[in-house]
């Protein structure tokens, strides 16, 4: 069950990651730059390959400014 429900957040995470990407009009590169990233790691997170902690994510929630709160 477990690893079901990683493959559905990682789908969610990516999806979240790809519109928000787009609505600011970044690319992938500009995204990982920004936040600190290297950029195959960043594209692996929006194509749901990885599953970054949330001291990776934080950056890049700041710098596509998507609110999150836990």
């Amino acid at each position: 069950m477990e690893k079901k429900q990683d493959t559905q957040s990682a789908k969610n995470l990516s999806k979240l990651l790809t519109e928000a990407r787009g609505k600011a009009g970044l690319t992938q590169a500009q995204v990982a730059a920004k936040s600190g990233m290297h950029v195959q790691y960043y594209a692996g997170t929006e194509q749901g390959r990885v599953n970054p902690s949330w001291d990776k994510l934080h950056p890049v929630f700041k710098v596509l400014k998507i609110k999150f709160s836990y």
